[in-house]
């Protein structure tokens, strides 16, 4: 399907591939390669995995984009808050197999899935905006509020924490590790799991349980537009 965004549909199963250099950098390009992706996965009635590089799912976005001036930061962050909405009330499970580092929007990507799973190793995982001097982003702070425990929400938006993989799991961006050999095993197990409930179900579900953050979302991007414009 594109170069960024590799697409492989099997047995019901989409795998998106995110592939943008050595950190799988989150680009405007990069996004529209995702709807794309989504949109064939809606057509297709596929559950999603959504998985990167061996030892990266993502660093975040384009630092390239997000220093080029205002109007280019604002647009970026816009489009990926969006995609994190759209992935929330997905129709269909969403997975993230996500095979070592995942930071700041990489962290947002576990935040936006229905299950997620990482893999053992010396890898990062949160959310490092005030590490880096950027003040966090409303939208990233609702996400982070509703899918965190309490205790470490506070600790990775406020402090800029990162987590290994196995305390990510308490923290609420994995459910779940394996070691690196299982990854690709565990995530289609999982797939094939949840292509046995009812999606119909499924989807009104999640809108239900999420219509709070998706509201919250809502406002947040709004806000993100006036206030980092």
């Amino acid at each position: 399907m594109s170069e960024l965004i590799s697409y492989h549909l099997e047995d019901g199963i989409a795998t998106l591939t995110l592939s943008n250099g050595k950190v799988n950098a989150i680009s405007p390009d990069v996004i529209a390669a995702f709807n794309a992706a989504l949109d064939q996965a809606t057509a297709d009635r596929a559950v999603v995995i959504i998985t990167g590089q061996p030892g990266i799912l993502s660093g975040g976005y384009d630092l390239k984009v997000m220093t080029a001036g205002p109007k280019e930061a604002v647009a970026l962050v816009t489009q990926g808050s969006t995609l994190a909405r759209r992935l929330l009330a997905h129709p269909y499970p969403v997975i993230v197999a996500c095979p070592g580092h995942a930071v700041a929007k990489g962290a947002f990507l576990l935040l936006s899935a229905d299950y997620r799973i990482g893999v053992e190793g010396p890898f990062s995982i949160g959310l490092n905006e005030v590490q880096i001097g950027m003040t966090m982003h409303h939208a990233g702070i609702e996400l982070a509020r509703d899918r965190l425990r309490r205790s470490a929400f506070h600790r990775s938006v406020i402090n800029g924490e990162m987590f290994t993989p196995e305390s990510a799991v308490d923290a609420g961006f994995l459910d779940k590790v394996v070691t690196p050999d299982e990854l690709q095993g565990a995530a289609l197990a999982a797939a094939r799991q949840l292509k046995k409930i009812n999606m119909l179900a499924h989807k009104n579900t999640k809108l239900k349980v999420r219509k709070a953050l998706l509201d919250a979302l809502d406002n947040a991007i709004i806000l993100d537009q006036e206030h980092l414009g």
